[in-house]
């Protein structure tokens, strides 16, 4: 096992299953100008993956492709977090989402924006434009949907309620990634997990919100082990690929 191998698909998978979330909702926004936004999300997000996958592909040099690693693994093989994975459900819940991982991928190419890996270092720093965006964006909306009606306020405090204890999942570790952070590669992710709380307790109370208390956080992200939803994802997303050998992007 190559630890920056895995390392980088650790990113590519997330932004690959978001991306392909996210695009569900092409056509069925609330609006036109809102449709059109979140779907540019959804294209930055598999932009992301695509880079990502290009330079796992390099440093694996064993001929598979970026569309090999994205159309042709098995289940157990992709180690995105089950976070990118939940279901959109209706809109609160889905700019929740949205909310949560870009704050986790804004403090994540900050950080890597340093790495001495310097092929990571510039794509963190390509990225972390998109994903600036992508936290105004969503902001936006969860003061919005905090601060409009009852029935708003309702559907965020539910959709917080049904998928917050994934958040942490977000911030776990692939296999070899300790090595990488010795060789100050990667940075420290339980040192991020810290400002990710203290970044979203203070969003929370902007918005009016209470910060969820529940301590249980959902284990097992990134280990190959998926939610029930991800294999009905993996159906959509490999079925040309199965159908069509050899087809590209």
């Amino acid at each position: 096992m190559n630890p920056l191998y895995n390392y980088l698909l650790k990113f590519a998978d997330d932004s690959f299953i978001m991306g392909q979330r996210l695009s569900e909702w092409c056509g069925e926004g609330p609006y036109l100008e809102e449709d059109i936004a979140l779907t540019n999300i959804a294209l930055d997000e598999l932009g992301q993956a695509n880079n990502f996958y290009q330079y796992a592909s390099r440093v694996a040099d064993n001929g598979k492709s970026e569309d090999d690693l994205a159309f042709l693994r098995y289940e157990h093989e992709y180690v995105n977090a089950h976070w990118v994975e939940l279901p959109n459900e209706d809109y609160a819940q889905t700019i929740l989402k949205v909310y949560v991982f870009s704050v986790y991928q804004k403090l994540m190419y900050e950080a890597l924006s340093n790495s001495a890996d310097e092929q990571i270092s510039a794509l963190a720093q390509k990225s972390l434009k998109e994903v600036k965006y992508h936290y105004t964006h969503a902001s936006s909306w969860m003061k919005i949907f905090a601060q409009g009606t009852e029935e708003s306020k309702s559907r965020l405090i539910k959709a917080i309620q049904n998928i917050w204890e994934y958040t942490k999942g977000l911030f776990a570790k692939v296999e070899g990634e300790d090595d990488l952070i010795a060789l100050n590669i990667a940075p420290n992710v339980d040192e991020l997990y810290k400002e990710f709380v203290a970044i979203t307790t203070k969003d929370f109370q902007e918005y009016g919100l209470a910060f969820p208390e529940n301590p249980f956080m959902q284990p097992k992200s990134r280990t190959g082990y998926h939610t029930e939803y991800f294999g009905f994802i993996l159906c959509e997303l490999q079925y040309m690929q199965r159908a069509y050998p050899g087809c590209t992007w």
